[in-house]
């Protein structure tokens, strides 16, 4: 039988693997549904209570991935659409999860209009921000991990370089940079 310490087993195993530690974070297009909830709320009680939108018969209802509003006239949707961009800026979402469809006829000389979400990355976006990191940033590296970006490097003062710098760049999204490490 082997008399072998437990000390000299820890000892030999720590010191003949190491392990170099990589920081990362994450690269992201989300925004808080509980937020956006609160700001179609509010907008629906400003509705009801704005003397140019009250009789107006309005509704602004959530989807899964869309919201669609539904009124009596472009102008009207147009107030709508400001009244819930002045909310949803309060609530700290960007205005960049909005893509706003055209206004469309509905029965009983209404007007409708669809705005879809934004959330996630597209592979396009994901590849352009991967080719900036790789050819402004030597020693980092950004990979795509579905519809996100991992942005790993040796030193955290790197990290916080790409972050400062992705800031500057005007993209169609928001991005959030998430999952810091």
């Amino acid at each position: 039988m082997l008399n072998i310490s437990h000390n000299w087993l820890w000892s030999n195993y720590s010191t003949h693997s190491p392990m170099a530690s990589n920081y990362s974070f994450d690269i992201v297009s989300d925004f808080d549904r509980q937020e956006l909830v609160n700001a179609i709320e509010q907008t629906k009680r400003e509705i009801k209570s704005r003397y140019d939108l009250k009789d107006t018969q309005t509704s602004v209802e959530l989807g899964e991935t869309t919201i669609t509003i539904q009124t009596d006239s472009d102008f009207t949707l147009d107030a709508v659409n400001s009244l819930l961009q002045t909310k949803a800026l309060k609530r700290n979402l960007s205005l960049k999860i909005f893509d706003y469809g055209k206004s469309e006829s509905a029965s009983g000389n209404r007007v409708r209009q669809e705005i879809t979400l934004r959330k996630g990355i597209n592979p396009e976006l994901a590849k352009k921000i991967s080719k900036l990191i790789r050819d402004e940033f030597k020693k980092v590296q950004g990979s795509i991990q579905g519809d996100a970006v991992r942005v790993t490097a040796k030193s955290k003062d790197e990290l916080q370089t790409v972050i400062q710098r992705l800031k500057q760049e005007e993209y169609p999204v928001a991005l959030q940079f998430v999952n810091y490490r």
